[in-house]
């Protein structure tokens, strides 16, 4: 099972059924993630709780309609998609993020083109 397409699906679900807050189980790249959406401002929040192993995100709406129109997961278990600094893609000219997983954690595709950083796209978010 991939663990980071079944977040992103779980995210994409709730938000478009207008939940406020989605829980799922804690791993270290779910934490990772949520930190870079709640950095690029696509969540109110989020929070952990170690003793039940469960991560609460606040999702964000704007005007009743949620902030994240989609997710889209790139690199796969069975076909990983890496990229070098310089050829990271623009999502929605800008407009958008792609989540990167580089040698210096998870990040957006801007922080690790201003590190001059690249790595394995995890997906797009806009």
């Amino acid at each position: 099972m991939d663990s980071i397409a079944n977040f992103l699906t779980m995210i994409r679900n709730a938000s478009n059924v207008g939940h406020k807050i989605l829980v799922t189980e804690l791993s270290k790249i779910k934490e990772n993630i949520s930190i870079v959406l709640l950095k690029n401002g696509y969540i109110l929040g989020y929070k952990i709780e170690k003793e039940k192993n469960l991560i609460k995100l606040a999702l964000k709406y704007y005007k009743n309609k949620p902030v994240i129109k989609n997710l889209i997961r790139i690199s796969k278990p069975g076909l990983r998609i890496y990229c070098k600094y310089k050829k990271l893609p623009r999502v929605l000219n800008g407009l958008g993020i792609a989540i990167v997983s580089t040698s210096h954690g998870i990040m957006s595709d801007k922080s690790a083109k201003k590190n001059k950083i690249g790595g394995e796209i995890l997906c797009y978010v806009y």
